[in-house]
Order: structure tokens, then sequence, then C-alpha cells
């Protein structure tokens, strides 16, 4: 070969190796998939994914799924160009950019750390929701999981701390202590809180903070449960998967089958009164809803603005707003009731 020639192989060569280098650079995006369904009145790697004990249970026919979604990018996984392109013309996919999913400076062991203490917290949740719809009676306390920055509380309350009072009126809920901090308008309020196995009193003055008179600590409910259950969903992480563990909960411990065997999906976060709250990447997980076979899909009523417009062919989405809801709804479709008689997300 000539020099020219040779000169002209290594000029091909390199421009290979630069073409591939820049299309796997990453790039500040993350990119999300529809990820795998899981049914909650199913099994998982051999095991049941919600065992009962404690209490008479049920086994359940049709499917309560779950919906996953994964996510490429950020602190997670790297997304080269060449992966960005591709995924621009698939409707099934959403990109966005990394600081929209994930804070600054956060870790891919903090992200893991994170998403399982809030499926820990939605599995919890999920059982006094599921016990309040049956109107099986349960302990429930709030827990100062954190201090937040420039809060009234600091130097006062602890991590650990257990809210037994506030300004003499016992508190189960966070709404029961935004109803004592309003009533007070600000003034300095006598929080009674359990500590190191005794109780200790603190007089905090709250801060007003968007339009309400707030404590500054983030809260962590707990629970004592008349009976066991156990969760089993392998690495999946986030607090998404609330409401179907709640009905999957509620249908174990109720004779029959709550789905009358039919396929049903949904997502959303669930609170211990059964309000169902916002998740995100919603439309990939009605499009992976679809995909595992679902006909019917419970939607949180928060999340209808990105509904609309972004549902797959076959698939007929219902709004919820509580767990009752979303009952509602599941034993409608049992009995043959069409879906498009049920709560709808429109376009206002």
């Amino acid at each position: 070969m000539g020099s020219r020639g040779f000169a002209a192989a290594v000029s091909g060569a390199a421009a290979l190796v630069l073409g591939l280098t820049v299309a796997n650079a990453p790039v500040p995006y993350v990119v999300e998939i529809p990820g795998p369904t899981y049914n909650t009145l199913g099994e998982t790697g051999g095991k049941e994914v919600i065992t009962v004990s404690g209490r008479d249970s049920y086994d359940a026919g049709g499917s309560l799924d779950i919906t996953t979604v994964y996510v490429h990018g950020g602190p997670t996984t790297d997304v080269g160009l060449l992966e960005l392109a591709r995924s621009w013309f698939d409707p099934t996919v959403a990109i966005l950019p990394v600081e929209v999913v994930y804070p600054p400076d956060v870790t891919r062991e903090e992200v893991a750390e994170q998403n399982a203490a809030l499926m820990q917290d939605s599995e919890g949740t999920a059982v006094a929701a599921a016990l309040g719809e049956l109107d099986i009676p349960y302990a429930q306390f709030l827990d100062v999981a954190a201090i937040l920055r420039d809060s009234p509380s600091a130097g006062r309350l602890r991590e650990g701390d257990r809210l037994v009072s506030v300004d003499g009126r016992a508190v189960g809920s966070l709404a029961d202590v935004q109803d004592v901090l309003a009533a007070g308008d600000g003034a300095p309020a006598a929080v009674v809180v359990e500590r190191d196995g005794a109780e200790a009193t603190e007089t905090i003055t709250p801060a007003r903070r968007d339009d309400r008179w707030v404590l500054g600590v983030g809260i962590r409910y707990s629970f004592e449960f008349p009976i066991d259950v156990q969760f089993e969903l392998g690495s999946v992480g986030g607090p998404s998967a609330g409401m179907m563990f709640a009905l999957g909960v509620l249908d174990k411990l109720t004779p029959g089958d709550l789905t009358g065997g039919r396929h049903v999906a949904g997502t959303g976060s669930i609170g211990p009164d059964g309000e169902v709250g916002s998740i995100g990447s919603i439309a990939q997980k009605m499009h992976g809803a679809r995909s595992g076979g679902a006909a019917l899909f419970l939607a949180p009523e928060a999340n209808c603005d990105q509904v609309v417009g972004h549902i797959p062919e076959g698939l007929a989405v219902v709004s919820v707003r509580t767990l009752a809801d979303a009952r509602a709804a599941v034993e409608g479709y049992a009995r043959g009731e069409d879906p498009a008689g049920m709560p709808q997300c429109s376009a206002g």
C-alpha cells in the first residue's frame, strides 16, 4: 500500500473512531421507556407479590398490574447521542433534561437508596389505605424524618421524634397538624414528642410557607397493623406502586375476585387516607400496561393533563382520586360496565 493509500486508510479509521465516539458521547438528557408490569395478585421470581398473614386471606384471579418505567441517563446510566436520536422518533419514549428528573449532584447509590425508601413507605401506606377502606382499625403515627432548611423546629425537634400532640390535640396525620397550626394562626405551639422512650415538650413558632403554617419538618408515617403484609417486587423502587398495592391487599382480604378475572393496570401513589397522588412518566406506563395485556388503566386524577393525547389504542383509562374510586372502577369493570361511562380525563 502506498503512502497515500495508507494515509487514506488511517484517516478513514480515525473518522470512524471519531464518529463512534461522538455517537456514544454522554448527553445531558434521560430517556424513559415503558418497563415491565407486575401483577400484584400473582408471583414474581417464584414468590407471591403480596402475602398476607394474621387474618383470613383469599386467592384472587385476574390481574391488578403495577406499571414501571426504565430510565436511561443521569446518575443511573449514560445516554449516547445515537440512542437519543433513535428515541426521538419513538412515541412510547420520553426525552427529558436530566435536571428535570434528578436533583444536581445526586449519585447512583443515592438514587437507589431514595427509591428503595419511597417503595418501603408506599408499602406501609398501601396497607393502611386498604385497611381503612375495609374499616379494619390500626394505629398510625407521625415520625420526624428530616429537619428542613431554615426550619423553626431546628434545635428543638430531632429526627426520629414521634409527634404526640400539638397544642393539646393528639395528632395522627399531617392534616391534624395543619389544622392545629391554622387555628393558632402563627402563635407559638406546644409540641409534645416521644423521644428515647419518654415524652418531651418543645415550644415552636411555626413559619408561613405556601399559604400554610408549618413546623418545617419532613414527616414519615409509621403504623402498627393487626396483620402482617409482605411485598416482593425485586429491585423496583419509588412511590407509584402504592395504589395498585392497596388494591391488591384489598382483593386478598375479601372473598371473590375484585377484577372478575379481568386484566387491569394502573399507577399512583397512595396516602394512608386513600388519597391517590400524581406520579411521573404516565404516558410510558400506559404503553407498558397495554403491552402487558391490560385493557383498563387507572390513572390519578392529578395526572389527567398528561394522559390526554397519549392513550395507546385498545386501552381504556379511568380517572381516580381515591382508593374508593379505584375500587369502584374495578368492581364496575368486573360487572361488565363500560369504562367510557366512568370518570374520564379531559382536555379541559
